[in-house]
């Protein structure tokens, strides 16, 4: 994996999903020596669980600050996470799936940098995957690359000098990967949310995109998955 610059003390912004990935990226910042303030993002996403698992994932992770952020993303609609489309269950095809919510991570990590000057962090952790995704556009390194660069543009901060890192340590790994980062630095995987269609009885579908994705993930490393599946 790509080895992190020791945060020394600083502060961070975590962009915490509540999903495995985003809880790795938050215990690796933890690992790095940041200081963690984690950032949800409240879109009223249908898989809204994954906001208590943000909240639990937080407090384990020790966080200095835990800001929930309401952001209607339903009043646009356009996915199958922010409208009455149904959650595909077929796997994964060669198009971008209706999953995909548009310009999602470009917004939040818009609101991440926002937080991030006003407190004065430099850096700024999220759980983008190149490797082991659906498809999405802004999961891409070219992506986090050419945002990084605009942060230094778009802000008072970057503009006097004082620019910002975007890290992205699971950028290049693969979920039997990033399944073995959890274990490796001890987290519970159960607290965490992927699925993108929760059953009425509380349990992941695992059928999804997201389901598959990390189920073949912990399979393929050896690992058992703290999640209860329907199926």
């Amino acid at each position: 994996m790509t080895a992190l610059a020791p945060g020394g003390g600083r502060s961070a912004v975590v962009l915490l999903s509540g999903g495995l990935d985003s809880m790795v990226v938050g215990a690796l910042a933890r690992e790095a020596g940041y200081a963690v303030n984690a950032l949800t993002i409240d879109y009223n996403q249908r898989h809204r669980r994954e906001i208590d698992a943000a909240t639990t994932i937080a407090q384990q992770l020790g966080a200095q600050r835990h800001v929930i952020l309401p952001l209607d993303l339903r009043r646009f609609g356009g996915s199958a996470l922010t409208d009455d489309i149904a959650v595909p269950k077929t796997g994964l095809g060669d198009d971008i799936p209706v999953t995909y919510v548009p310009a999602r991570n470009l917004v939040f990590l818009s609101l991440t940098l926002a937080w991030a000057e006003a407190l004065g962090c430099r850096d700024i952790f999220i759980g983008v995957n190149a490797l082991d995704y659906s498809g999405y556009p802004d999961c891409r390194p070219e992506f986090i690359e050419g945002f990084e660069k605009l942060a230094d543009l778009a802000t008072k901060a970057g503009a006097e000098g004082r620019g910002f890192t975007i890290h992205a340590p699971l950028q290049h790994l693969g979920k039997a990967d990033i399944a073995r980062e959890a274990h490796r630095l001890g987290l519970d995987t159960g607290l965490s949310w992927s699925c993108y269609d929760p059953q009425p009885d509380g349990s992941a579908c695992g059928e999804c995109d997201s389901c598959r994705l990390r189920r073949a993930g912990f399979a393929d490393a050896g690992l058992i998955d703290g999640v209860r599946y329907a199926r």
